[in-house]
């Protein structure tokens, strides 16, 4: 208690000292990690509000209570220190900070304008091009809906043929023949037909319906006139297909609109921050960012929030609503920065009446709507963790679960693959791989025994997955795997409860074990569908690494790292020694009678030797 109150006191007067300017500021915990980065316009206050004696919020106070010590930059500009903070997070990654995955390529739709007979192409990269890109879009499954809902409606092929190459040189699919496509691979296909329905794509995606519809009733009342009834009536049944697209699509704002409206919905639970993206007035998708308890989010991260998300759009609208309100500094901060990234104004708006509140009222009953869907969820894995702790005779739920598979490939590429399950869900950044070294493919114990050997080196680590140490481990084996296991594990005083997943005929696990008594899972149906579940993607994640691991020495041997020996050499002594296990194994006199030079055989010998040590 002493010390707590110290170490809080410490921190206070430290913020006491900061200056009433913008900055940046980082909390670490007892091990120097970063734990959380914020920004302020008036560092002292914003820093010394932690360790004062105020009313905080749970996630707040788990921040906090973390915080030995914290580091600071002055910036001249809000704009600036927001720009700091938004590096600081993607290089930090900090846990209670809000981190959008910086891997996530949003999809687009690509026209390829450039082209005698554009296409529509799904792509989750902008090129320096000639081409058109609409979106980003939430998922690729919206992408695709919308680039088959055009194909089918204005006949545009969805094929891999090249046009013109291939006009009049392959036979007419079945899209043609049901009407479903226009045809542009037979020679009676006219240009024409072919730019009007790409003119109307472009005007779709752009949210621009009507215009799309008086473009195409303009060609099909020339084309009546003319007499070419077919392609009028071509014309009359994509008008029909846009008004049940358009009928679909819910208008929520003005017919020229195109904004991004945002709400932040928290609770002790979950955060939410729902995103309505709308263009021509229509809402053409939508996205929900969802942050766990350990999340801090609330009013003020929100710029660092957009800055993050629309770090990883290359689309900015002009209008940004957000239905929380944000000071006004950080808001002008944010216009500048969001104005820089777009190459045109960005204006922030925060409505407090008229069609634009109620719009930002509707996008936050959606965020709530779904915080409350991820808390009923959450409820039901944790009765599901509370029902496995309760047949394996645990203390409590196992948040962390860890599951390890061994796989191989005969004596070779043996891979030992870990995953993470925690709270119900899988954590796949947690997932790890371990090459196993000490054995071959034949000792499936020692290498079950080498992988979480080389597993609980780590719980010691200040950070990182490995540092988190698992509340329950499974194996994918039985008895045998689960006594290597327990012994290892009494050896090095680690206390973390073992259970092998023992497979039936059918290959599924029905029956845990301790590698004394059998426990049966097949009556708890939750329970089964959480194990089953975590059995399989084990098994599917060693086997995909395994795999990766062969199609690596198809291209490349690891004979090839040791001195003096080539691609040319590393081929003639596998062929020599028969496998890559026997040459790993020989001595100098089994490789000399193999046939490989003195030099070589001493420098083989050497490098597998120091690989063992590893």
């Amino acid at each position: 208690m002493e010390e707590n109150e110290s170490r809080i006191a410490y921190l206070l007067e430290k913020a006491n000292s900061l200056p009433l300017r913008p900055g940046v500021y980082i909390m670490k915990n007892a091990g120097g990690t970063v734990v959380y980065v914020g920004k302020s316009r008036k560092l002292k206050n914003r820093v010394s509000q932690y360790f004062q004696n105020s009313e905080k919020n749970i996630k707040t106070e788990k921040m906090v209570a973390s915080v030995y010590d914290f580091d600071f930059y002055l910036c001249d500009t809000e704009m600036e220190a927001l720009t700091l903070e938004n590096v600081l997070i993607k290089e930090y990654s900090p846990k209670y900070n809000i981190c959008l995955k910086d891997a996530k390529s949003y999809p687009y739709i690509k026209v390829t304008v450039g082209e005698e007979y554009p296409r529509l192409v799904f792509t989750r990269t902008r090129g320096a091009d000639r081409a058109k890109y609409f979106g980003p879009y939430s998922g690729a499954s919206v992408a695709y809906n919308i680039m088959d809902t055009l194909n089918k409606s204005l006949g545009l092929p969805s094929c891999k043929h090249v046009f013109p190459r291939d006009i009049g040189k392959v036979r007419p699919c079945i899209y043609s023949q049901i009407g479903r496509c226009m045809g542009v691979c037979k020679k009676s296909t006219q240009k024409e037909q072919y730019d009007a329905a790409i003119r109307a794509a472009l005007r779709i995606l752009g949210g621009d319906f009507a215009a799309a519809k008086e473009e195409l009733a303009a060609r099909m009342y020339r084309m009546a006139e003319s007499e070419n009834f077919e392609a009028a009536a071509k014309c009359r049944d994509s008008i029909a297909a846009l008004d049940r697209i358009s009928q679909r699509q819910k208008v929520v704002s003005s017919p020229n609109a195109d904004q991004d409206v945002l709400a932040l919905y928290s609770d002790e639970k979950c955060s939410v921050i729902s995103a309505f993206f709308i263009r021509g007035g229509m809402l053409v998708d939508k996205e929900e960012f969802v942050f766990s308890a350990d999340e801090i989010i609330s009013e003020e991260e929100l710029p660092t929030f957009l800055c993050e998300l629309y770090s990883a759009r290359a689309y900015i609208p002009h209008d940004i609503v957000m239905a929380d309100t944000v000071d006004e500094e950080s808001v002008t901060a944010l216009e500048m920065l969001l104005s820089e990234k777009s190459g045109h104004k960005v204006h922030i708006l925060q409505p407090k009446r008229g069609e634009l509140k109620k719009l930002c009222d509707m996008v936050r009953d959606n965020a709530a709507e779904k915080a409350a869907k991820f808390a009923d969820a959450a409820e039901r894995d944790n009765k599901t963790l509370q029902t496995l702790a309760a047949l394996l005779g645990l203390e409590k739920p196992p948040r962390r679960i860890e599951a390890y598979d061994i796989s191989n490939l005969g004596t070779e590429h043996i891979t030992a693959g870990m995953i993470v399950c925690e709270d119900g869900k899988f954590k796949k950044k947690d997932y790890r791989t371990f090459s196993i070294r000490t054995t071959d493919g034949t000792d499936d114990y020692g290498a079950m025994r080498e992988a979480l050997s080389r597993r609980i080196a780590h719980l010691s680590d200040a950070d990182g997955g490995f540092s988190n140490r698992p509340d329950l481990i499974l194996l994918d084996g039985g008895v045998g795997h689960v006594h290597v296991v327990r012994d290892l594990f009494a050896e090095r005083g680690i206390d973390i409860p073992v259970f092998g997943m023992v497979k039936d005929e059918h290959h599924k696990t029905r029956v845990l074990t301790d590698g004394v008594r059998d426990i049966g899972i097949a009556r708890a149906q939750s329970v089964f569908v959480l194990i089953y579940g975590i059995q399989e993607e084990v098994h599917r994640y060693s086997v995909g690494r395994m795999s990766g691991a062969k199609r690596k020495t198809l291209h490349h041997s690891i004979l090839e790292e040791i001195d003096g020996i080539g691609p040319a050499k590393a081929k003639k002594y596998l062929k020599l020694a028969g496998t890559l296990a026997a040459l790993k194994s020989a001595d100098l006199s089994q490789l000399l009678a193999f046939g490989i030079p003195k030099k070589d055989a001493e420098n083989i010998i050497a490098y597998f030797a120091k690989e063992r040590k590893k």
